[in-house]
C-alpha cells in the first residue's frame, strides 16, 4: 500500500480488525520511510462491475460514488451512518450477486429509491427529485402522493371513498 504522504511502497500493518458490519477488515499502517499513520479499508469484490449510463457510456462501478450520492440525500437527516452502510452493502451484494457483468444505472438509481424510501422519506424525495429529474411543483406532488398512498396500503388502511351521498 503506498503511502498517502510521501508515496513510498514500504507501509506495515500494526493492527487489523473487522468494521463492526463484518463487511470489511480496517488496517491500521504506518509508513518507516516518513512515519505517517492511516487507515485503509479492505472489502471482498465478487466481481468487476461495469455501469451503463442512460448515454450509452461505460464506466466502472464506484461504491464511494453511490455511497456519496446516498450521504448527499440523507444530508441532516437523523439516520445512522450504521444504516447507510448497511444499505450501500445491500445494494453492492445486489448487484454483484446478480450474476451480471453489466448493470444499467437505472437499476442502481432504483436499487438506491427502494433502499431511501424505506430509510428516510425525505431523503427519499431528494433522491428522487434529481434521479427522476423533476422540472415542476407538480412532480413533487405526484411523488409524495404515491408516497403517501404506499404508506396507506402498507398499513392496510383502505381510505375512504368519496361520492355525492
Amino acid at each position: 500500500m503506498r503511502c498517502p504522504y510521501c508515496g513510498s511502497l514500504e507501509t506495515q500493518v500494526k493492527d487489523s480488525r473487522p468494521t463492526d458490519d463484518h463487511a470489511s477488515i480496517r488496517r491500521r499502517r504506518v509508513c518507516p520511510d516518513c512515519g505517517g499513520r492511516f487507515t485503509t479499508f479492505e472489502r471482498v469484490q465478487l466481481r468487476e462491475l461495469t455501469v451503463v449510463k442512460r448515454s450509452g457510456r461505460r464506466t466502472l462501478f464506484d461504491r464511494d460514488k453511490l455511497q456519496t450520492s446516498i450521504e448527499i440525500a440523507l444530508r441532516k437527516r437523523p439516520v445512522a451512518p450504521e444504516r447507510v452502510e448497511r444499505m450501500v452493502n445491500g445494494i453492492v451484494r445486489q448487484l454483484e450477486s446478480s450474476g451480471e457483468g453489466e448493470v444499467s444505472s437505472s437499476t442502481i438509481g432504483e436499487l438506491v429509491m427502494e433502499g431511501l424510501k424505506s430509510l428516510d422519506d425525505v431523503a427519499y424525495v431528494r433522491f428522487a427529485s434529481v434521479y427522476k429529474n423533476f422540472r415542476e411543483a407538480r412532480d413533487f406532488e405526484e411523488l409524495l402522493g404515491q408516497l403517501s398512498s404506499d404508506e396507506i396500503e402498507a398499513a392496510g388502511v383502505v381510505p375512504p371513498i368519496r361520492g355525492d351521498d
